[in-house]
């Protein structure tokens, strides 16, 4: 008996030994250490072409494929780093021991991955790498990589943040929520991402793929999220929703709904959580086969859009179908009333006009604008002088100068760049026209 006792005592030992070194295999924190080191080099000397050497050698050549992956999908530099290491030491020496005790959640993390696991069983094995960045994402994915910013995910309320510039004031913020004790959700978030379809890059797409992966790590880990976009949402619901009907078919109106710190009357960023987040418990909440509605969210098919719409309708979130919604946009948008020195299309334009002026249905901001070549390309675009160009007082007016040449055909579009003072895009136009002869 005491022999099978010995023998159930090893086997369970070698089992455990062998879950160790499963997870660390799949959770990967070499980063961190290259990163300290290249960081002690850099900062014993002054000389900028040794500390490039430092971080090139002992940190991006032996790097992992997340340190590279985290480098290309946030477009970090070498000078990124040289000029985040030199201009924070406070942080950096704050941040420090947090990010050595990475190894030491390991199994957190795991259990994390099992927990979501439980409730999608389909899941697809993904590797969670650990790295070090320079303050642009706490983090992402690319493909079945998990790539952790360490600077932000590992940061705690205690974390040094006085010689942030104003611009980090977000990160400020985010540091007191204390981001190192929600790092399985976290993961569990971005382990979500490694299993989704492709996103499309529109707002309502890249709101769904976020907030299915917040969604889903809530179910799994059975807590509310730590984000504070979620509650706020809640606490501001039908505001929220009015104005994101509106703003989610403006074009370049991303960074105010997501991943960005563009101003919006709510004083809170990455709001487009929230909406994703709540379209996901509508649409669950609804749903008969809770399993199934899970499996719907991970596996939605952004490029589908009849898939993507139905998905809405179920979770009954807007007000008004996409469809009416996207014409009372389109009601709501400014447009191009005509041109002021001939009719668009006419075929016998004086190639002695020396600007074309185009008038608005109602003013505009007069700051953004937006011109580029039609189907005819740059050789139909007329020679023009950039510093010439000027709007009309009251702003519903804007010229720009050109040189015409006889007997050739132009074109001009006129791009939804153009845009009212509450951001609304300008109905795009297409000039086109014939010079006659001198």
């Amino acid at each position: 008996m005491k022999k099978a006792l010995i023998l159930l005592v090893t086997v369970l030992a070698l089992a455990n030994c062998n879950s160790r070194q499963q997870l660390n295999q799949n959770v990967v924190t070499t980063d961190i250490t290259n990163f300290w080191d290249a960081y002690d080099h850099i900062t014993s000397t002054k000389d900028s072409i040794l500390q490039y050497k430092y971080l090139d050698s002992l940190y991006f050549q032996k790097g992992t494929v997340g340190l590279e992956g985290i480098r290309q999908a946030r477009n970090y530099t070498p000078e990124d780093y040289i000029n985040a290491i030199n201009s924070y030491p406070k942080f950096w020496k704050s941040i420090r021991e947090n990010t050595l005790q990475v190894s030491n959640v390991g199994a957190e993390l795991e259990l994390g991955i099992e927990k979501l696991k439980a409730i999608y069983p389909e899941l697809k094995p993904a590797k969670i790498y650990f790295t070090i960045g320079a303050f642009r994402t706490g983090g992402t994915t690319i493909d079945s990589l998990v790539l952790i910013g360490s600077e932000i995910s590992l940061a705690d309320s205690s974390t040094e943040t006085s010689e942030f510039p104003e611009n980090f004031s977000y990160l400020k913020s985010h540091f007191a929520t204390n981001p190192k004790k929600h790092l399985v959700f976290l993961n569990v978030h971005e382990y979500v991402h490694t299993q989704q379809n492709p996103r499309v890059f529109n707002i309502l797409s890249l709101t769904l793929y976020e907030g299915v992966a917040e969604f889903v790590a809530s179910k799994a880990l059975d807590k509310a999220s730590p984000n504070p976009q979620i509650a706020f949402g809640k606490e501001n619901a039908k505001r929220i929703r009015e104005v994101y009907e509106t703003e989610m078919f403006y074009p370049n109106n991303l960074y105010k709904w997501l991943d960005g710190n563009a101003p919006n009357e709510f004083g809170m960023r990455d709001l487009g959580y929230y909406v994703g987040y709540q379209i996901c418990e509508n649409y669950y909440n609804q749903a008969d086969d809770k399993s199934n509605a899970i499996k719907t969210m991970i596996e939605l098919d952004y490029t589908n859009e009849s898939e993507v719409e139905e998905f809405i309708k179920k979770s009954n979130y807007f007000s008004e179908s996409l469809d009416i919604l996207y014409q009372n946009f389109e009601n709501k948008r400014p447009y191009l009333v005509g041109i002021k020195q001939f009719n668009n299309k006419s075929r016998n334009v004086s190639p002695e006009i020396k600007e074309i002026t185009v008038t608005f249905s109602e003013p505009l901001n007069g700051h953004n604008t937006g011109v580029d070549f039609g189907d005819l390309g740059q050789d139909a675009f007329p020679k023009n002088d950039i510093k010439g160009r000027y709007w009309s007082d009251g702003n519903t007016a804007w010229t720009i100068p050109v040189e015409l040449e006889p007997n050739k055909d132009y074109q001009i579009f006129i791009s939804n760049n153009f845009r009212t003072q509450e951001s609304i895009p300008l109905k795009p136009y297409l000039i086109e026209f014939r010079t006659g002869n001198k």
